[in-house]
Formats: structure tokens, C-alpha cells, sequence
């Protein structure tokens, strides 16, 4: 950023995509100060710590809209507000909310709003940053005058296009894709909660994206989980998809005050544009007899036991203890509708 003067102050929060926890890491070695926030048992940040946070050197408070791994949905509004009344900019990662959600700039007050067109069915490769007017940006790339100097290169103008394109027709549906989303979230976690015992839904149960599902399934390995899962044709996730490969816990369930053990056992599941009511009632079917095989293998599960498990929750009401269910076929669509929508 420029003329900010002396300010080298940035504010963020513990549960913010790598993309944006990475680049403030590598600033602290430029000399400047970051101040990660830590979040509550739903992963919302309290404008109250930001507020306690901010310095007459703060010059940017970067707060994600909604998380890419448990869906909460941060009061960008109010954290802006708090932001400007300090003269900081606000920036925030809208990659996950951005054709899922309304977005107004506006409305949000934020100066600053990064976006993937991946998210809402556009290519890959293709981003866009929202940048107010009158706030100035020291180029990313030198070397020529595309993106009026603040990105060197040619253009990938099939790329641009086609984000334009997919922003079109995901604002064109956004109320009735926004509704039947919703519907079909609050099914599978309904479904999976009641018929599942041992399990905790990861993020805020209403302020969250419509088509977020993260739940964690007590006694069990979210590896295990994921391999049995792609056996049944259905694409998951055991945290966020650019790192789903590795071993370590979510940094974000983490950050939640979720335990080591109850954190492996996080499964994520989005519902997409051609997820269907026929798919989710095939993973209500079909998820029940994995948990349960996968408990009757471990060595930590006592299926007549009656330990209470809502000591290892962060959110204790959102453990449920429930029966079984039966698994019908598996419909043709569920693997690539559900495949779809997890990114």
C-alpha cells in the first residue's frame, strides 16, 4: 500500500485462508506488526477485540467474509466501521461468499475485496480485487501497464471474460439458488446430527455460507472417513481443499478451541449447483453405516459407553446422540453434483 505514511500496523484473525495468513507472515520480516485475532467456539471474530487492537499505526484490518472451511459468515460491517473510524483500510477475502451471497460494497464498508471466479463456476486462474476509489496499491508486478500498473502482463482476457460471464448468471439466480442451498444444508446437517451419535456441527448454525456443511464425527479418523466416502461416490473434504492433503489438524477448527482429536475427525461437505435432494438423502443413508463401522474399529469408541463427549466441544450444544439409518443406492449424480461444489 501507499501513502500510508508510518503506519505498518495489520490486524487479521486466526482462521484466515493461507492465502492471506502466508502474506502477513512474510511482512513481518519487512518490519511490519501483525495482530492475529483469535475467534469464538462458532469462528466469529468480536469487533470488541478489534477495536481493543487497533493503533494510530494500524493501516489495514483484513477480515475473511466467510470462512472457506466451517462457513461462518464475520460482521464486516461493524469490523469496517471500527477499521475507519481509526483511518485503516478494510480489506476482506469474499472468495468463498461471492455468488452464494449478496455482496455490496457499500453495505459492507470495506475499501478492499478479493474474489475467485472458481467459486461461482467461472475458470480457474481468474481473480479480481475490488479496490475503492482513491486507495492507492504499489503494483504486484512491474514491468508494464496492464491493470493500470498495478499488474504487469498480458491479460488473460478468455479468463476475464468468462469470470464476467459466471458472475452474471450466478447473480442472475442468486435468491433461488441462495434458498435451495439453504434447504438442502439444513437437511444434511438436520439429517446427519440426528441420525449420527457423537457428532458436532463445526461453525455458526445460521450466520454461515448456504452451502457449507463441516461436521466433526467423534472416534473417528477424518482420513478413514474420506477414503470410505470416495468409495460411495461421495466427494468430501477433511479441511480446506488446498491443503487437504496434508496430516495436520484445521488451523481453523483449531483455532476454535477444537481438540486435536475431535478436529481429525472434521468432515467437510458442500452442496453445489447440481447437488439435489436425491444426493443429500444418499449421504444420510450412507454416512451413518460408515461412522459406525469405522467406531466399531477403534480402540477409543465404547458403543455401550456413555462418557460425555460434550466436554471436547466447543460449542456443546451441538452435540447430538441419535440412532442409525439405512443406505439406499447409490443415485448416479451424487459423486459428480456434490464433487462439484467441494473446492
Amino acid at each position: 500500500m501507499t501513502a500510508l505514511g508510518k503506519r505498518n500496523h495489520i490486524i487479521t484473525s486466526a482462521i484466515e485462508h493461507h492465502a492471506v495468513l502466508d502474506t502477513v507472515n512474510s511482512l513481518k520480516a519487512l518490519g511490519f506488526d501483525v495482530t492475529v485475532l483469535s475467534v469464538n467456539g462458532y469462528g466469529l471474530v468480536d469487533p470488541a477485540d478489534v477495536r481493543a487492537s487497533m493503533t494510530d499505526r494500524t493501516f489495514m484490518v483484513s477480515i475473511m467474509h466467510a470462512n472457506n472451511e466451517v462457513g461462518t459468515v464475520q460482521p464486516i460491517r461493524e469490523i469496517a466501521a471500527i477499521a475507519h473510524e481509526r483511518g485503516a483500510l478494510m480489506h476482506t477475502d469474499a472468495v468463498q461468499s461471492v455468488g452464494h451471497l449478496d455482496i455490496d460494497v457499500n453495505e459492507l464498508g470495506v475499501d478492499l475485496l478479493s474474489m475467485a471466479a472458481h467459486k461461482f463456476y467461472g475458470p480457474k486462474g481468474v481473480g479480481a480485487l475490488y479496490i475503492r476509489k482513491g486507495v492507492r496499491i504499489s503494483p504486484l508486478i512491474t514491468g508494464g501497464g496492464q491493470e493500470r500498473k498495478r499488474r504487469a502482463g498480458t491479460e488473460n482476457t478468455a479468463g476475464i471474460v468468462g469470470m464476467g460471464v459466471a458472475a452474471e448468471l450466478a447473480m442472475a439466480e442468486l435468491d433461488l439458488e441462495r434458498a435451495r442451498e439453504t434447504a438442502l444444508r439444513d437437511r444434511l446437517i438436520a439429517g446427519l446430527l440426528s441420525t449420527i451419535p457423537h457428532t458436532m456441527l463445526n461453525g455458526h448454525p445460521t450466520m454461515r455460507l448456504p452451502n457449507n456443511v463441516n461436521i466433526s464425527y467423534m472416534y473417528v479418523e477424518g482420513e478413514s472417513l474420506l477414503l470410505n466416502l470416495d468409495m460411495a461416490g461421495i466427494a468430501a473434504s477433511s479441511g480446506s481443499a488446498c491443503t487437504s492433503g496434508s496430516l495436520e489438524p484445521s488451523h481453523v477448527l483449531m483455532a476454535m478451541g477444537i481438540s486435536h482429536e475431535v478436529a481429525h475427525g472434521s468432515v467437510r461437505m458442500s452442496i453445489g449447483r447440481g447437488t439435489t435432494e436425491e444426493d443429500v438423502d444418499y449421504v444420510l443413508g450412507v454416512m451413518p453405516r460408515i461412522v459406525e463401522k469405522l467406531r466399531s474399529m477403534s480402540p477409543t469408541y465404547d458403543k455401550k459407553g456413555e462418557c460425555c463427549i460434550k466436554d471436547l466441544c466447543a460449542n456443546p450444544q451441538d452435540c447430538m446422540r441419535a440412532g442409525g439409518a439405512s443406505a439406499p443406492n447409490a443415485p448416479a449424480s451424487v459423486s459428480a453434483s456434490m464433487g462439484q461444489a467441494m473446492r
